[in-house]
């Protein structure tokens, strides 16, 4: 028997009912991308195949654009550390080069965004947020939401360019 999806299971403890759909978004992404990449061979860690981005840089980007989506729905800007981080996308890390590190920095980054839904006021979700260096417009809610299903768009692409290359 298999599990069921995660939002499928309930909700998630001290998560508000509103941000239930992002804590179960992000919980099923973590969760396959640990499914898809068990096993994984590191040589293949960075190869593009026919052009594709490698299952590096999703890992690295997932991670990413969670730590980045989540800091201005908290209403702060990038930090330099951040910035530089995404500027590296998409090359390989000495200190993150492994499947292993890669999914650890993603469980980590998945706790943090968990814990910062749970401390979010489901009143402020609506609160216009600023996006970049534009200052684009949004909302608290949008920017959640967004990580969530771009953390999950990530993931499927990673599922096939990891298929084809096995």
């Amino acid at each position: 028997m298999t599990t069921p999806e995660a939002w499928l299971r309930g909700p998630i403890e001290g998560v508000p009912d509103p941000l239930q759909p992002v804590a179960h978004a992000l919980i099923q992404a973590r969760e396959e991308a640990r499914d898809v990449l068990r096993d994984f061979p590191v040589a293949l860690l960075w190869t593009r195949p026919a052009g594709l981005a490698s299952v590096g840089f999703h890992l690295q980007h997932i991670t990413g654009v969670v730590d980045r989506l989540f800091t201005y729905a908290r209403g702060e800007s990038l930090s330099a550390d951040q910035r530089a981080a995404l500027a590296r996308e998409g090359a390989p890390l000495e200190a993150l080069n492994s499947v292993d590190d890669l999914l650890g920095a993603f469980d980590a980054q998945v706790d943090r965004a968990l814990d910062q839904l749970r401390a979010t006021p489901p009143n402020s979700l609506i609160e216009t947020r600023r996006v970049g260096r534009q200052q684009l417009p949004a909302t608290m809610l949008g920017l959640l939401f967004h990580a969530a299903e771009h953390a999950q768009r990530h993931v499927g692409q990673m599922l096939v360019t990891a298929r084809v290359q096995l």
